[in-house]
This record gives C-alpha cells, structure tokens and sequence, in this order.
C-alpha cells in the first residue's frame, strides 16, 4: 500500500465542493490540513485511529469556509502552521517560503504559491529527501486552478499571472508526487467538474489544460474565461479567518420557539429560513420565509443570500437533522440562532398563523408562461428553455423588478429555484410558480429542444 493509502485521510465537504485531509503521523498524532470549522468528520476520523492533531496547517485565508485550525488548537494543543504574509492576528507558527516543519519522522516544507490569495503556501510533504505529496490548496488543482478574482478586479490578473509562476512551480515537481488540493468539483472558488478529489503531478501535466498553455497570456485568458459568480459572504470571510473565529465552547443548539416567539422575532427583524423539502415549502409556509432546503448546499445560499448580522428562525420537518442545519451555519460564520419553530408548520397554523403557499408547476404544463432561470451562467448558456428570461439566483435581489407576472421560476431540480421564488414572493410578487425539475425535463415533456447560449 501506498504513503496515501495508509497515512492520508481526505475529508470531503461536497456541499462546499473542498476537501480536508488527516495525516497519521504513525506515532498517535495527526497533521490536519485546511480543517473547516465543522470539525465532526476530522474528529470521527481522528478517534477511528487515536489521532490527537498536533499540527495544523492552512494553505491561505479561506473565503469560503471558516478554519478549524484555532479550535484544533485550543481543544487538542495543535501548533497551527500558515503563512507569515497572512499576518493572522492570534498565535501561529509563520511559515515563509521554504521553511520547514518537523513532524517527528515526517517533514513539511512551506512553498510559496499565490495567485489564489497573496498569501498562499502549498505544503509539500516529504519523507527524508522523497517528495510524498504536496498540499495545494487552492493553487494546482485537479483540472485546473482555483479563481484569482477574490481580492477585487484590479488585481484578478496580476493574481492570474503569479498563478501560472506557482503552476510551473508545483509541475516541476516528480511526476510521481501527489497532488492533495483543498478546492475541488462544486467549489466556486472554481473547479471543473468531475469525481477526482486528488491527482499527481504526471496526471497533471497529461490532462490539465492550464498547464499545457503555451505562455503567460495565455494561461490568465484561459484562466479568467472560465471564472464565474461566487457568494457574497466570500466577500468578508478570509478577514475572519485572519482575526481567528470565535472559539466553540459547547455544540450549538437550536431552542424550541413558539409560534408567538416566532412572531415576535420577525416584528424585530429576523429571517425565517424554511429548511424542508421544495413540495412541503410549496404547500404552505410563514409568510416572508426563505426557502433553503437542507442539502450539502444549504451553507452557500445560506451565505449568498441572507446577512450574517440578523437573527436566524429556522422551520424544519420532524425528522430534518438541526444539528446538521447549525454546524452549515457556522462554518460560514452565522452564529444568530434564535431558534426553530417547536413543533413546525402544523404547530404554526393550529395556532392561527397565517400561509402563503407556491404552485408547483409539471415541466409539461408551463405552456406560454414566461420563464425565469435562475442558474449560474453557465448552466443556461448551455441549454436553457426558449426565452426564458435569466437572472443568476446570486443576484435575484438587486433585479427582483425584472421578473414578469407570472413567471415560472425554473433552475436544475427545484430546490434554487424554489428559494429564488420564495425571495420574490417575499418582494411582493404574486402568481409565481415553480417548475418541478428543470429544463431537460421540460426537454423530455415537450419534445422541444432546449436553446443554447445567451
């Protein structure tokens, strides 16, 4: 068995498209690198082997997620390792290009790698001279680079250019060495689709196009080309995570509320986030209610859509996990829970409250009713219902006053849509519907072909 398979833990968040991994030190330790702020998986995985982390390491401020490593810290003594030129405002080792940690048998060398973020590191990890892996973060990922448009878009280039120097870098490594990155497939800090979490240098340079551009100008155009929207909260998390997040003392709880409490904390000005399924939303909900069902998604619209300064309501199923639905908010930084509805939406109208409710629209019964998809770019450039009308979910609420009466609300599945429709109902808009699927059920309902492009 190889180094990987007997010593590296990846540690998948699909939600959030990244990945962190658990290294067995093979002495009762572990090295932890890029550990969200959700740390139930690492742990499980630490005690599944009687891991104490000693060590942990970020390759760069995360935009999209909180760290962990300040937890691990503080709970388990973990000496946190990232670099210097992030000048993180509480205690770290800081780490400059080549420097090098021991980890007792094991060694990790600190090489600087921006473009991503300034202060990006990758970790290569060797065992004597032997080049084991290498950490990439959001540097070489499988298939591609992660974007370099964060920092604002009068650096997106310059960013891009010390991109293709930190590839080169990394590619000069042995063929052989494995490539363990953060970002992968459904991040928006952008990589391509697809099922391979972690590569090789060799893999690389066979399939990753990027490296195969045959200069600067243009690896930043094929770079910059493929970038899209990303959430707003990646807008005010990396200063977060560069101050050090809140410590976690105890697991979150989200308290039994009553109708009347609920009541109260909408006149104060909190959110209501409904977390059930789109048909159990459809059939009724609290008027004013954000729809965001309960997915590996449910952190990024969370944190795309709502602001992290307003307290939090949550309306759930009986059998919906609220645990699951605070560790998503916390990762991101929502910390203002006021609560859930104690008993639900059958609690709620037997004391009086008021619904509102959303037809959910066959994708064979749309007909001439205008068509509002709410997909990235992307998605509806490449094959969209006929003159559907498009407004990226992302930006719905700076563009509500564009959505036609009576619009059907359409995206992948359901569930964007749905919470794009919730969001204009909140607005004041009437007669909406949902379409149930997308538009290659439509496709399939109608025997029409969808339209491509713009």
């Amino acid at each position: 068995m190889s180094f990987e398979d007997r010593h590296l833990i990846p540690l998948v968040d699909e939600g959030l498209g990244n990945s962190a991994y658990l290294v067995d030190l093979g002495d009762g330790r572990a090295l932890a690198v890029d550990a969200a702020r959700d740390l139930r998986a690492l742990r499980a995985a630490a005690d599944r082997r009687n891991l104490t982390v000693a060590f942990a390491a970020d390759t760069h401020l995360h935009a999209d997620f909180l760290s962990g490593a300040l937890q691990l810290a503080a709970d388990d003594g973990a000496q946190v390792l990232a670099s210097a030129t992030g000048h993180r405002a509480f205690p770290h080792t800081a780490l400059g290009d080549g420097d090098e940690v021991d980890l007792g048998g094991l060694t990790l060398r600190a090489l600087a790698t921006p473009g991503h973020t300034d202060e990006h590191l990758s970790f290569l990890l060797l065992d004597g001279s032997a080049e084991l892996g290498v950490f990439t973060g959001g540097s070489l990922i499988v298939g591609s680079a992660a974007r370099t448009d964060l920092l604002g878009n009068e650096r997106t280039e310059e960013l891009a250019r010390a991109q293709y120097r930190s590839l080169k870098r990394l590619s000069s490594l042995p063929d052989s060495t494995g490539v363990w990155p953060t970002h992968g497939a459904g991040s928006f800090c952008s990589a391509p689709p697809g099922s391979e979490r972690t590569t090789t240098i060799g893999a690389q340079k066979r399939a990753n196009e990027l490296l195969a551009a045959p200069d600067e100008d243009a690896f930043v155009t094929a770079l910059l080309s493929g970038l899209g929207s990303y959430p707003a909260y990646f807008e005010r998390l990396s200063e977060v995570n560069r101050r050090g997040p809140a410590l976690l003392t105890a697991e979150p709880v989200l308290p039994a509320l009553s109708p009347a409490e609920v009541r109260t904390l909408l006149g104060e000005g909190a959110y209501v986030i409904d977390v059930r399924p789109v048909a159990e939303f459809a059939a009724g909900h609290i008027p004013g209610a954000v729809s965001i069902p309960l997915r590996g998604q449910f952190a990024t619209w969370l944190g795309w859509l709502l602001p992290d300064t307003a307290p939090l309501v949550f309306v759930a199923d009986p059998g919906q996990d609220l645990a699951e639905v605070a560790w998503q908010s916390l990762k991101i930084g929502y910390e203002r829970f006021a609560g859930h509805l104690g008993g639900g939406m059958p609690a709620w109208k037997a004391d009086g409250g008021a619904e509102q409710s959303i037809d959910l629209l066959a994708p064979g019964r749309v007909a001439d009713r205008p068509v509002l998809d709410v997909r990235q770019s992307a998605e509806h450039t490449a094959g969209h219902i006929p003159g559907a009308l498009h407004i990226e979910l992302g930006d719905l609420a700076a563009q509500a006053d564009q959505t036609p009466a009576g619009a059907v609300v359409a995206c992948g599945h359901g569930e964007r849509a749905m919470t794009a429709a919730s969001l204009l109902q909140r607005a004041g808009h009437h007669g909406l519907a949902v379409l149930d699927g997308g538009p290659t059920d439509w496709a399939s309902a109608t025997g029409r072909p969808l339209q491509e492009g713009k």
